[in-house]
């Protein structure tokens, strides 16, 4: 009995150590498998939400400074040497803005601003009124001088200067303008050295070069856009003596005067103008070569002003190009003379209307530039030699140059007549004999010809720029006498055949007549 129940104890015994031992093994079990399947599952979340830590290389941010570090150096040199311009012109008032009684007052245009104040007070009817103007400029001298545009400055009663690192506002005064180059030259005076901007060379300009402006456009101070030289020697768009670099740099009211810069910090051009349909910027900017701003600038500093040199003529550069004038008159090329202005230098040294200028100096004459520049930049007193065509011979004569402003000073505001309206004709034309009262009125007396009294739209005529109130005189070297004469001309014209026209046209600008060249290619 003693014996069993001691194999009983140890059985019991042996059995609990045994369920222990499975309850343990079980339990390390579960934890290893536990801990598998979690390792699992985490290894799995880590691989959608990052790279692997293996052999990849890490990622570096790019420095922004090195995305457009070229303008913004080139903005750091030539920024301290730019100014905004404010323009004060003091004007008496009318004395009433109401219409008159019995009319409708039209609305003003779109280009003139809205005074706000009178919405509250009514606008002033009496006394003295201020118009404002805003512009840009740069200092090319340390002692404080300018170089602007004209336009920008004229006629201000008060020029408010600001520069780009100083709140002071100075008052300016102008040294000396252009207008036929829209610059000018103003001063301010200031206690210390100012920065100035390095002026380049335009005539190293090439189309596609990336330029920079300058400028306040709308008030907006010290205002960089960027583009290119979209074409060069605009002539189009000016006057005789504005020869333009086109860009696609936005440019707008206020950026006049401010400077076109290239990449290497330096000033090419001056900008002036704007090609647009909406008031703001379209993409077609100009600015006045640096090189023709540099010679304008030297000589407002010295004299005040620009003297140029002329010899008296006229011509219209687009004409005297026609192919088909230049062969009809038997030059290769050349600059055909509309005008001679009587008592001019040209005048005494035997040049005639109809002369076709071929050289100046023994140098081809191909532009009107090719004339006008060596002309302008003769010293007053000095001579040039031309060689011209006359009736298809060759000529030479030697003309002294004289002051242009004094030369043409007694044409200076004068207005053409209109002429009368008629109907469109033969050839785009309607002409008629010219009556004695037509030509006094005209100042033609004397003159025989078929007046030209209508030109129809999108003809040959207007092709050719023919105007009311010109006077055929020859068709093809043939005298036209009469209106009928003319007629008989024009009908022996076959199409694709060269014509040219010898006109006497009413200068629009002066009490005077000039001789016109119009020719081209029949294709009507």
């Amino acid at each position: 009995m003693g014996t069993e129940i001691r194999e009983m104890a140890t059985w019991a015994r042996s059995r609990k150590v045994l369920a222990t031992g499975f309850v343990a093994v079980t339990l390390i079990l579960g934890i290893l498998i536990g801990t598998l399947i979690s390792g699992r599952v985490g290894a799995g979340t880590a691989a959608t939400r990052a790279v692997p830590v293996s052999d990849a290389a890490p990622l570096a941010v790019p420095s922004p400074v090195q995305l457009s570090s070229t303008f913004a150096t080139i903005t750091k040199q030539v920024e301290p040497a730019m100014v905004n311009i404010s323009t004060v012109q003091v004007r008496e008032a009318r004395r009433s803005l109401r219409p008159p009684r019995g009319q409708q007052q039209q609305p003003p245009p779109r280009e003139f601003f809205e005074f706000p104040f009178d919405q509250f007070f009514g606008p002033q009817e009496e006394g003295p009124q201020a118009e404002r103007s805003l512009g840009s400029g740069v200092i090319v001298d340390k002692r404080g001088y300018i170089l602007t545009n004209n336009h920008v400055v004229a006629q201000a009663t008060k020029i408010n200067v600001r520069l780009d690192d100083d709140p002071k506002r100075y008052t300016a005064k102008v040294i000396g303008t252009d207008e036929l180059t829209d610059l000018a030259v103003i001063k301010i005076e200031a206690d210390r050295d100012l920065p100035v901007a390095k002026l380049g060379n335009s005539d190293a300009v090439q189309v596609g070069d990336w330029v920079l402006a300058f400028g306040s456009p709308f008030g907006l101070q010290a205002t960089v856009t960027a583009g290119i030289v979209s074409a060069k020697d605009r002539n189009a768009v000016g006057g005789q003596f504005q020869r333009f670099i086109q860009t696609d740099a936005a440019i707008n009211p206020g950026n006049s005067g401010g400077p076109l810069v290239n990449m290497a910090a330096e000033v090419i051009g001056i900008n002036t103008a704007i090609y647009t349909q909406t008031r703001g910027y379209d993409g077609v900017g100009f600015a006045l070569p640096s090189n023709a701003a540099i010679s304008v600038y030297n000589q407002l500093i010295r004299a005040g002003r620009v003297v140029r040199g002329s010899i008296g003529v006229r011509f219209q550069e687009d004409r005297s190009q026609n192919p088909a004038t230049l062969q009809a008159l038997g030059a290769p090329h050349g600059m055909v003379l509309e005008d001679v202005t009587p008592n001019s230098p040209a005048d005494r040294a035997g040049l005639q209307p109809g002369d076709v200028i071929t050289h100046i100096n023994g140098k081809v004459v191909k532009t009107g530039n090719d004339l006008v520049d060596p002309i302008a930049e003769t010293a007053i007193g000095g001579q040039v030699k031309l060689k011209f065509l006359r009736d298809r011979k060759p000529m030479e004569t030697t003309v002294t140059v004289e002051d242009r402003s004094k030369v043409f000073a007694e044409e200076e505001g004068r207005r053409e007549e209109k002429p009368e309206e008629e109907a469109p004709a033969q050839m785009g034309l309607r002409v008629e004999d010219m009556t004695a009262e037509q030509a006094r009125r005209m100042g033609l007396e004397g003159r025989e010809g078929a007046l030209v009294t209508m030109v129809e739209p999108a003809t040959f005529a207007e092709e050719l720029n023919f105007v009311r109130g010109d006077l055929i005189v020859e068709v093809n070297g043939a005298p036209v006498r009469h209106a009928s004469e003319f007629r008989a001309a024009l009908g022996k014209v076959k199409k694709g055949q060269n014509v040219v026209f010898k006109v006497f046209r009413r200068d629009r600008q002066a009490q005077r007549t000039l001789t016109v060249m119009l020719g081209g290619q029949y294709q009507d």
